[in-house]
């Protein structure tokens, strides 16, 4: 084989385990977004108890977006949009509902932001690619 082969089949494995993570990232996303969407009475609940201002119009909205962006990301389709959904949904709902300094008994909280947080990193990743 020769160089420029190993170099072609060394990127071709590169692309398909970056299209591996942003399908499993994407539907991980958009699948949380449809669970919030199924249990939206508990969810505007839940916005409610974290002082999110019109829980009853952000918690929906909030979902739409995490569900577009994540289908969006999954599918590689309008990307920048998509993985912009993705970040400016993380960065806002990470810190506003699980604000875990602010409980008492933060544990479940503590889960949450620190998972939201890696969502987070792997969203600007995939907002980088986008804009290759």
């Amino acid at each position: 084989m020769s160089d420029e082969t190993d170099r072609t089949d060394a990127a071709e494995r590169r692309q398909r385990l970056s299209r591996l993570g942003r399908i499993l990232f994407g539907l991980g996303i958009a699948l949380q977004a449809s669970e919030d969407f199924r249990e939206m009475e508990e969810t505007v609940e839940y916005a409610e108890s974290a002082d999110v201002p019109l829980p009853g119009l952000a918690a929906p909205l909030g979902s739409g977006t995490a569900l577009l962006g994540g289908l969006g990301v999954a599918a590689w389709r309008l990307p920048k949009l998509a993985t912009g959904a993705v970040v400016t949904f993380l960065a806002v709902v990470t810190p506003t509902m699980h604000d875990f300094w602010n409980k008492e008994d933060a544990g479940g909280e503590r889960l949450a932001f620190f998972g939201n947080l890696a969502m987070f990193g792997a969203a600007i990743a995939f907002f980088r690619e986008a804009y290759r």
